[in-house]
């Protein structure tokens, strides 16, 4: 199965080139509300992997507020070749994020050609001790996890990091993916922000923000406690924009990878927030 972090799509603030610092909470009133489309295909694969053929459809789907709490709505289909049959793989996430609270809330479902394949639901919550995981369900349980981020808030830092010309820097990250029940160390490398080229069609499907500055980005992922110089699980790349929109993808899973291209974005209407605005 395919492993997706939610977290690459969150994102905040206005304007690449500010440098003054701001709060998460301050950031978090910017995150701008969109539903992205993008197209995929195989970039490459190994003989080990079987693939002899991939291409598919991702829609990412972001709202919410800082006071309210944030919801995604993720949808990736695949068709997948090996030459000898085809199957499709379409994996569903729903999540909620309250960042106040530090509670987060995801229910995952995976399926192959239309059968159920796992379903996973649960909420963690972020205390002293690290991460508390309850997992619902017929075999539900509690999970007692290392002090970790969840998604939105990582990338808050990721951003914070980027505004301080910070290229590089570690976490730990726990964004309810696979069996819900584990975190993930990740290693992010931020490049130096810039603006698209000419030519470059894909930054049209940005619309507005086509032609606005981005950092382009690659976030690796790692089993948390594996030992000696551990090779990660899956690395992401992509180019970052402020507003919370990211384009020209590349999921790297090792034995193969995959391309995504933006090819239709659209503008949610923002909520109104209820909670009184942050001084500034």
């Amino acid at each position: 199965m395919l492993r997706t972090s939610l977290a690459l799509f969150l994102v905040t603030s206005a304007g690449v080139a500010s440098a003054a610092p701001i709060s998460a909470d301050s950031a978090a009133r910017l995150l701008i509300p969109h539903r992205a489309v993008y197209d995929l295909k195989l970039k490459d694969a190994s003989e080990r992997s079987g693939i002899e053929g991939m291409f598919g459809r991702m829609v990412y789907e972001f709202n919410g507020s800082a006071c309210t709490g944030f919801t995604t709505n993720f949808r990736l289909v695949t068709k997948i070749s090996t030459g000898e049959e085809t199957r499709v793989s379409d994996q569903q996430t729903k999540t909620f994020e309250d960042l106040s609270a530090k509670q987060f809330h995801f229910e995952t479902k995976s399926f192959t050609d239309e059968q159920l394949d796992k379903s996973v639901t649960g909420d963690a919550s972020e205390g002293e001790s690290g991460v508390k995981v309850e997992l619902q369900g017929a075999n539900g349980r509690e999970v007692e996890l290392p002090a970790s981020a969840f998604p939105t808030s990582h990338m808050l830092d990721i951003i914070q990091q980027a505004k301080d010309n910070k290229r590089i820097f570690e976490t730990r990250v726990f964004d309810g993916s696979e069996n819900g029940d584990q975190a993930l160390l990740t290693s992010t490398v931020i490049g130096k922000a810039e603006a698209p080229e000419k030519g470059d069609t894909e930054a049209g499907a940005a619309g507005e923000f086509a032609k606005t500055p981005y950092w382009p980005v690659t976030i690796a992922y790692f089993n948390d406690g594996a030992a000696g110089d551990p090779m990660p699980v899956y690395n992401m790349s992509f180019k970052l924009y402020e507003n919370g929109i990211t384009r020209d993808l590349t999921m790297d899973y090792g034995d193969f990878s995959l391309e995504g291209s933006l090819v239709k974005l659209e503008l949610l209407k923002t909520q109104q927030d209820p909670c009184p605005a942050v001084p500034r």
